[in-house]
């Protein structure tokens, strides 16, 4: 009997565009925390002009989620945020410190896709902060914890010469990171093998900081995006303990395989449970929102077990 490392929910999809109160056409790549007891997430939204913008449910189990009746973030129309977020707002990812939640998003206009920092502390008002990369960067996480005082987070800049790949930079004030370094790149004749790039905010463990990220391998029928995991040092998050050898997550129900871009699952959250379980949220085909759960121990196990080394610059 095959074994799934990831468990569906039998309710998914858990979102799509007909539970919104507002005209969209997707629901998808959505961050996901839980805030006094409730899960909270943000997900990107296509409009019918192409456009994405970022929109609020809520839900206390995790699996059943009621949208908010407008939007959350949409693109910034004055002030310096303006220029950049021209063509959208997209995949964002939630990381908390010290009471402080803080979203990371993709600003898409004609000048490339920067990422943009915004805060809330209670997902009523949100306050944006910085344009925090120049472009092209995508897929940006940040630690639920400093290093040495400083923030790290991980990201994905776009390169052809170390195409696709995951790097590490820290920051002493959220606004100006440096210290960058490559620790992960794509796995040659992998399922991974044309680009990674870090998915939900990293999750600490026993072993190590769970990274749950994606994958992407071309086939003659188009890219297939999977998920991986990898396990980063608990107190140097540069190295790289180990990486799964396998996925632990394909498309493989209708709404993934089939949608606005076929044979996707992308994450941009997941929630750590006290009974050391994982709920992974990802969306389907960048068309609908699903959700599943996992052992916390089974997918470090993955990374440290006949795992494979980084492929890092280190």
């Amino acid at each position: 009997m095959k074994h799934d490392v990831v468990r569906r929910y039998s309710g998914n999809p858990i979102l799509t565009k007909a539970d919104i109160p507002y005209a969209v056409e997707t629901v998808h790549n959505a961050a996901v925390v839980k805030c006094a007891g409730e899960y909270l997430m943000l997900f990107r939204s296509h409009l019918r002009t192409g456009r994405s913008i970022i929109g609020l449910a809520r839900s206390k189990d995790g699996f059943r989620f009621v949208a908010d009746p407008a939007p959350f973030l949409t693109p910034a129309r004055e002030g310096p945020f303006a220029a950049y977020e021209e063509f959208g707002v997209e995949d964002p990812r939630v990381t908390e410190i010290d009471g402080v939640f803080l979203i990371t998003y993709s600003a898409y206009s004609r000048n490339g896709v920067r990422i943009g920092l915004a805060r809330t502390r209670d997902f009523v008002t949100v306050e944006r902060v910085s344009l925090i990369t120049e472009a092209d960067y995508r897929n940006v996480v940040i630690f639920p914890e400093k290093f040495g005082g400083l923030y790290a987070r991980l990201d994905r800049p776009h390169s052809e010469i170390a195409p696709w790949s995951i790097w590490i930079s820290y920051s002493p004030d959220l606004l100006f990171w440096g210290e960058a370094k490559l620790i992960m790149r794509p796995e040659p004749y992998h399922w991974d093998e044309m680009k990674i790039g870090p998915g939900a905010p990293p999750i600490r463990t026993p072993e190590g900081w769970l990274s749950i990220y994606h994958g992407v391998f071309q086939t003659m029928a188009g890219a297939v995006y999977r998920l991986g995991v990898a396990l980063h040092d608990l107190a140097d998050p540069a190295v790289i303990r180990g990486v799964s050898d396998s996925w632990i997550l394909q498309p493989e129900d209708p709404w993934e395989i089939t949608g606005y871009v076929s044979n996707v699952v992308f994450t941009c959250g997941a929630v750590a449970e006290a009974d050391g379980t994982v709920k992974i949220y990802w969306g389907g085909a960048d068309s609908v929102m699903c959700v599943g759960e996992a052992d916390l121990a089974e997918l470090t196990g993955m990374c440290l077990e006949g795992g494979r080394a980084s492929g890092g610059a280190s």
